[in-house]
């Protein structure tokens, strides 16, 4: 068996609804799962949501307040006033930046943009920036992906003689700053259709506001910044990446090409997850280790020189910024080891000094995702005696509740159900971590703190083809609320297996279905090899691609879980040196059997120290997971009570037997009657000194004679006295099979027969009866 390493929720789509979509719209069954998974069930909504166009937009004056932004903005350009785009330092901050000060420069207006250091002046509104602001000359602000939680900036703002127009997506809260303008696609007196716009999609709306229509070539950034902030892809929000990708492989801009060339992606291939892993982070990474600037003026860069230099720049800042993340996680993962050891504590909250707070939500995440825990990663700042950080979640635990319920040392916290930040006294770490476990006590699951992974894509292998994953750009661009399909390919057969990688690490597999084959790799699962046999049934769940070697393409699945049920069957039977696979066997939860004490004794020096257990010496055990059969039991039934009795995941067969019967078989009727009648004319047959002679003259074993005179002496047709053979003239009639060393030879023939020289899957299958049958007596216990 092989145990997958999360809870798998396997939905089905609906098989009717499937074959009407492939029917109606000739689409090929992998699209139309996919579909139907996502809760598509009519042909008519699937063909609107496939061919979206600019149509889509909504009318950006729909949004609230959106009348009295344009014309106050109009009435700045037309009054050469000075205004300030005021950003934020993410990667949906800084494509925010770059749409509207761009729509702006098109109008003619004075405009420059400020963005706050993450370290200087935290996130959003900052009253000291805004002072500088004024003091530059600036009498208009614009704020792009923030500012709705900035109340008290916004009138001090207001106070100094700022005017302030605030463009957010972000969650509002009991009540709004008094700007002259607050556009929101959520804003509680609006109506406007769509309300899961990123910042960037905010700004967009503005942009297109002021020009009069919506700027098409500024979709680029657009893309960008609604991918890397994880909103919904959907409505508006799709189209703007799905066009937005299409415009940036053909991109001439310095920026992006600049981007492409420094990540090793070919621009013509840009995908959804070329943003969100490679342009994103990269974008991100100034604004996490100090100014974001740069992010901006490489975007709207116009010589490719000057992007060149700025994305070399950026791309050292993101390496810089993953070795900070790795030396963190490291840390931290010390820190948990030292602390907790093997008892894994509900939620994490880890703290110290010299953490960059920057990218410590990064190694909350890992944690998250590693453990799957509530992780909260703090940064101690010794002077001001405080701990600044950020928090992460699993379902179950609402982390923005649950936070709220300590509010009293929380002074200032935010965030959703799946992530937060905070900052706190340092003295009220450990009290804040004492609480926040007492809470996950209470409303977690033993379920609840297992990783689930929804799988909506069942398949199998005749399904996967390479015209038909290429023709998956149809359905792009995954993201959130329409997530990338998680595939299931199941009960299919292992054809090969295969260790790869220099360190043989990593595990390459064929599998089989029948006439079809697919190729399958997971990487870091190369021990796995190990728990696997040729032949065997076992569902795999993971992402398909195509891969392409020498202009040669074949699909394959990259597999992120592996399950099996099966009972798994090692054959060691033709490997005589133990040294040769006594590696491969766990040392945890392992069990060496001997049926005979002679194997003990020979096997004690040979296997590494391991205990070997005697069948009539076990003892029943809590968890028992491999078996090592070492030698051939008596009976069949030996083997079925430890399958019973242990019902082990594992089972090795060496099935050593230095004195094979098999191939010697058992005498015929016409030998022993020859054998009896030539003792019946001597006096006395001496087995010492002539048996050797005898098997000789007749060509047969020497122990073919000890075994037929085992079997008369436990007849009673012979005694036998210090190996000398004499008639019993009195003894009756019987027969040859009731002797019980020629039924202790039958049976040692047949089980050699079933279980030394079988082909490998007789072998198999008589173990896989033997598990059907515990699994009915189990299913009968249970009900």
């Amino acid at each position: 068996m092989i145990k997958s390493n999360k809870n798998w929720k396997i939905h089905r789509p609906d098989e009717e609804i499937v074959k009407n979509l492939m029917a109606e719209l000739k689409l090929p069954s992998l699209h139309a799962k996919i579909l139907v998974s996502r809760g598509f069930q009519d042909p008519a909504s699937v063909k609107k949501f496939l061919t979206a166009d600019a149509s889509v937009l909504h009318d950006p004056f729909l949004l609230y307040d959106m009348d009295k932004a344009v014309s106050r903005i109009q009435a700045a350009i037309e009054n050469s006033e000075h205004i300030v785009v005021y950003g934020d330092y993410d990667a949906d901050g800084v494509t925010s930046v770059s749409v509207l000060t761009t729509a702006l420069e098109r109008l003619g207006a004075d405009v420059t943009f400020v963005i706050p250091n993450r370290f200087e002046h935290g996130y959003g509104p900052n009253s000291e920036l805004f002072q500088e602001i004024a003091d530059l000359g600036a009498s208009l602000v614009i704020t792009v992906d923030n500012g709705i939680s900035g109340i008290e900036q916004t009138a001090f703002a207001k106070s100094i003689g700022l005017d302030i127009i605030i463009t957010d997506h972000h969650e509002i809260g009991e009540s709004l700053p008094q700007a002259d303008a607050v556009i929101h696609p959520r804003h509680p007196e609006g109506s406007y259709p769509f309300g899961e716009l990123a910042g960037v999609g905010v700004a967009f709306k503005l942009a297109s506001a002021l020009l009069g229509e919506a700027p098409l070539d500024l979709l680029e950034f657009a893309a960008i910044g609604t991918v890397a902030d994880l909103v919904p892809l959907l409505d508006e929000n799709r189209y703007l990446v799905k066009e937005g990708i299409r415009r940036l492989r053909m991109s001439s801009r310095p920026g992006i090409q600049a981007l492409a060339k420094i990540g090793g992606t070919e621009q013509r291939q840009f995908t959804e997850e070329t943003l969100g892993f490679m342009v994103g982070p990269r974008l991100n990474a100034p604004g996490r280790l100090g100014d974001a600037d740069p992010a901006v003026e490489l975007l709207k860069a116009e010589d490719s020189a000057v992007a060149t230099g700025i994305a070399n720049e950026l791309d050292r800042l993101n390496k810089e910024r993953q070795a900070l993340v790795n030396g963190i996680t490291e840390e931290a993962l010390s820190m948990i080891e030292q602390d907790y050891g093997a008892a894994i504590p509900y939620v994490f909250v880890l703290a110290k000094e010299g953490w960059n707070p920057g990218v410590i939500g990064i190694v909350a995440s890992r944690l998250t995702e590693k453990f799957h825990r509530p992780s909260i990663v703090l940064a101690i700042d010794p002077s001001a005696k405080t701990a600044k950080g950020s928090a992460r979640s699993i379902d179950g635990f609402d982390l923005y509740q649950e936070l709220t319920k300590n509010k009293e040392i929380l002074p200032h916290f935010g965030g959703h159900a799946m992530a937060a930040g905070m900052t706190l006294a340092l003295a009220d770490v450990d009290d804040l971590r004492d609480r926040l476990n007492k809470q996950a006590a209470q409303i977690l699951t033993e379920e609840q703190l297992i990783a689930n992974v929804q799988i909506d894509v069942p398949l199998t292998i005749d399904e996967i083809e390479v015209d038909v994953l290429e023709s998956l750009e149809l359905l792009r661009p995954f993201g959130m609320d329409f997530p990338k399909p998680v595939y299931m390919v199941e009960q299919i057969t292992v054809g090969s297996i295969r260790k790869i990688g220099s360190a043989k690490n990593h595990l390459k597999l064929e599998l089989e279905d029948g006439a079809s084959k697919l190729d399958a790799i997971s990487f870091g699962a190369g021990d796995l090899a190990d728990e696997m046999t040729h032949g065997m049934s076992l569902t795999v769940t993971g992402d398909l691609q195509v891969n392409e070697w020498n202009n040669f393409k074949k699909p394959q699945i990259l597999i992120q879980d592996i399950r099996s049920d099966e009972r798994q069957v090692f054959d060691l039977r033709g490997i005589r040196d133990p040294l040769r696979w006594i590696h491969t066997i766990p040392k945890e939860n392992a069990l060496y059997i001997a049926f005979q004490p002679q194997t003990k004794t020979h096997f004690l020096p040979i296997l590494q120290g391991r205990e070997i257990t005697l069948y009539e010496d076990r003892h029943s055990v809590e968890t028992i997971d491999h078996i090592v059969l070492l030698d051939i039991p008596v009976h069949q039934e030996q083997l079925a009570s430890l399958m019973n009795e242990y019902n082990p995941g594992r089972i090795y067969a060496h099935f050593y037997a230095p004195d094979s019967r098999y191939f010697d078989g058992i005498p015929d009727r016409k030998e022993f009657g020859w054998y009896f009648s030539f003792l019946k004319k001597r006096v006395t047959f001496d087995l010492s000194s002539q048996a050797e002679q005898l098997a000789k003259h007749k060509g047969w074993k020497l122990d073919t004679i000890y075994f037929m005179s085992k079997v008369f002496f436990d007849l009673g047709f012979v005694k036998i006295e210090n190996g000398v053979v004499t008639i019993e003239p009195t003894a009756g009639k019987k027969d040859l099979a009731e002797a019980p060393a020629y039924q202790e030879r039958k049976s040692q023939i047949e089980m050699e027969e079933r279980l030394l020289y079988a082909p490998y899957h007789e072998l198999k299958l008589w173990f896989q009866k033997v598990h059907q049958e515990i699994a009915v007596k189990e299913e009968t216990v249970w009900t």
